[in-house]
């Protein structure tokens, strides 16, 4: 019986797990689109001379027991102005399985000219496991079947990325997952894996001053192995002496994710919310985050 009983709770843990991942794929962070925009491309690491943390929490709205958990961290720290360093830690849970993915990142940004217009390019490895929490089985955890799910070995995991700045333009594109590259053979990459990010934005000033309304418009694609690609675009609105923000958007999922920022000294401290998508919206309900960024120097 007990048996029986852990074989059930790996199998639901699992096709859980599969939700978890597909979900988090369709709806990444919403940090990515503009607080922290090193999330989704590597070659954004650094671009900014000085030392910064950031760190995201999200989690289902109606906080069912088992339900999807996403943690964040990275740290980013541009040298100079050419070279930047990061590192990107996250860990994804759903019932028993967690998910987790450390990466560190090498940036090089390229002047162009004296107009500051810059070529950034960045690349990530590191590695990535996936295991079962033994201690939140229910039955037999000394089971076999769960000893030798979590002996899997942990697989090297990377990211490419390049982007073009100029004035008040951002042109992204980038490579994640490239543990694919590595790892033809795994049956996990067969599905519901990103494979490119790219993203187009463009800041302009509606009243100057330092008291002034800024936009940024931004529009993105992105691909997802087994799945339709998917277009995001919405805007950002930055006011009140440049230490609030309020942003949208919509995703080719049928959902949307809004949220709002606020600056104060070093500390950029942000709320978002995302609604379900519609392929699974009866299954997962929309997702609350919490996000902060500290600034050290």
């Amino acid at each position: 019986m007990k048996r029986n009983l852990s074989i059930f709770g790996l199998i639901t843990g699992l096709l859980l797990f599969i939700s978890s991942q597909s979900y988090a794929q369709l709806n990444p962070l919403a940090a990515m689109y503009y607080q922290n925009q090193y999330l989704g491309n590597p070659a954004m690491a650094g671009i900014d001379t000085g030392l910064t943390f950031n760190l995201a929490y999200r989690a289902q709205w109606n906080n069912i027991p088992g339900s999807t958990v996403t943690q964040s961290g990275t740290g980013s720290y541009g040298i100079n102005n050419r070279v930047g360093l990061g590192l990107n830690v996250s860990n994804d849970k759903i019932g028993l399985q967690r998910w987790t993915r450390v990466v560190g990142t090498y940036a090089y940004h390229l002047q162009l000219n004296d107009r500051n217009d810059q070529l950034h390019f960045g690349v990530s490895f590191g590695f990535s496991n996936e295991r079962l929490n033994e201690n939140l089985v229910n039955g037999d955890p000394n089971d076999v079947a769960i000893s030798q799910y979590n002996q899997r070995a942990t697989y090297l995991d990377g990211d490419f990325g390049v982007a073009y700045t100029a004035n008040r333009l951002t042109l992204q594109a980038a490579l994640p997952n490239l543990k694919s590259v590595f790892h033809k053979t795994d049956v996990n990459n067969a599905i519901d894996q990103a494979t490119f990010y790219t993203a187009a934005s463009y800041r302009l000033t509606l009243t100057p001053g330092q008291d002034g309304f800024d936009v940024e418009p931004k529009v993105a694609l992105r691909g997802v192995k087994g799945y339709t690609d998917i277009f995001d675009a919405g805007a950002n609105l930055v006011f009140a002496n440049k230490q609030v923000n309020v942003f949208g958007m919509y995703h080719s999922t049928q959902s949307a994710s809004f949220g709002m920022g606020l600056q104060f000294q070093a500390f950029n401290l942000s709320a978002s919310y995302t609604t379900g998508t519609a392929a699974l919206r009866g299954y997962v309900d929309g997702n609350f985050e919490l996000s902060l960024r500290f600034r050290v120097f």
